[in-house]
């Protein structure tokens, strides 16, 4: 079937994508044996547009999409015939019939980690995200997310800037705007090399709040997995993680303050044990790479960026001397080494692994631990080592 069969099928009333997916697996012949498979209503629609395209209100859908795709550079329809037309879709119970896309498909190619979180992350989630995003693009991955505020516009901008893939899926058609404040990140995914925008709805549909949890089963059907950033315990992304599992792909989360409310979703998902803890792309890479070991690099050519100097707000002389590490955090005595480190002044986690040269990840996830047990909070500015009784 060509773009056009597709497009008619995909308008066809009283369908829908999983009731197209369930012919689709029928292996009907076309047109034939869809006509045979259709409902009446439907099978009198696509008999009409087949052998009176002029008359048939099908025609408009078509001539609509191929003046948008003349109209300007870079636009493109995919469907399951379509030789960019992502494989894993297919396995989704409803995945879409068409996809209108706007940008490089050739972000389509690598392997895929969703990327989703809350619209108002803290200052250490909107850098854990910018994080992770540098690191997996690096390392030969795209991010997909949804281009909404906080954790997705983050992890997609950071992904951008290191010369990565990302995809984005819209909860309207991919020449809207939404949400109006990121006008410059849809220029970028639209022209830049990497940058991908991805719809199922026609060019022109305005956004509506039902079509956000449509589009999320999409940005985690594209995906091997699913990184949870932030997120509140009724937050959006929540169903992300659900369609995640849903799906049979892997779902991630990174730690957070017991004390962070835009968190606690990530903790209540370790808690149910429905996530993986990711401390690192390390940690994502280990439990997926076997899907995807044609794509990425191998670890010994994975050079991590320079450290860049910390502003004299940060160096060690504008700190108190009981804050500053007493000894490594590498130390086989790392617990009491950490607490020793810390001070009631808070201390941002950037200098305690720019002081001692252990990870992020080991430092977030010792942290994590002495704040199960008790000893330490994280608090506006860094963390702080807690009064004992």
């Amino acid at each position: 079937m060509d773009a056009q069969a597709w497009l008619a099928v995909n308008a066809l009333p009283g369908m829908g994508a999983l009731r197209i997916a369930q012919l689709v697996a029928r292996q009907p012949q076309w047109p034939e044996g869809w006509l045979a498979a259709l409902p009446s209503r439907a099978a009198s629609e696509l008999r009409l547009w087949l052998e009176h395209p002029a008359r048939s209100p099908l025609q408009k859908v078509v001539d609509e999409t191929l003046a948008w795709q003349q109209s300007g550079p870079n636009r493109h329809l995919l469907h399951r015939d379509h030789p960019a037309w992502p494989a894993l879709l297919n396995e989704l119970p409803d995945p879409p019939v068409v996809l209108w896309a706007q940008g490089d498909l050739g972000a389509l190619e690598g392997p895929k980690l969703a990327m989703v979180g809350t619209r108002r992350p803290t200052g250490e989630g909107t850098h854990n995200a910018q994080t992770f995003a540098r690191d997996l693009v690096r390392r030969g991955w795209c991010v997909v997310s949804g281009m909404a505020l906080g954790v997705d516009g983050v992890a997609q901008r950071a992904a951008l800037a290191a010369g990565g893939s990302t995809v984005a899926v819209l909860g309207c058609g991919v020449d809207v705007i939404y949400p109006a404040s990121h006008r410059d990140l849809h220029e970028q995914l639209s022209r830049l090399p990497g940058g991908l925008l991805l719809s199922e709805h026609p060019p022109g549909t305005v956004a509506r709040p039902a079509f956000f949890p449509r589009r999320n089963r999409i940005v985690t059907g594209l995906s091997l997995g699913t990184l949870v950033v932030e997120a509140t315990e009724k937050s959006g992304s929540l169903v992300s993680a659900r369609l995640t599992l849903e799906q049979n792909r892997e779902l991630f989360v990174l730690p957070g303050s017991l004390h962070n409310v835009q968190a606690r979703g990530c903790l209540a998902l370790l808690r149910q044990g429905a996530a993986h803890l990711a401390c690192s792309v390390d940690d994502i890479i280990a439990d997926l790479g076997h899907w995807a070991e044609a794509f990425i690099q191998p670890a010994a050519e994975d050079k991590p960026s320079e450290q860049a100097p910390l502003p004299d707000s940060l160096s060690n002389e504008s700190l108190p001397a009981e804050s500053l590490p007493a000894e490594s955090l590498s130390d086989d005595s790392l617990p009491d080494s950490l607490l020793t480190s810390l001070s009631a002044t808070p201390t941002p986690i950037d200098l305690l692994v720019h002081t001692t040269g252990v990870t992020v990840s080991d430092c977030q996830q010792r942290l994590l631990m002495l704040e199960l047990d008790g000893w330490v909070s994280q608090q506006a500015g860094g963390w702080v080592r807690l009064p004992r009784p």
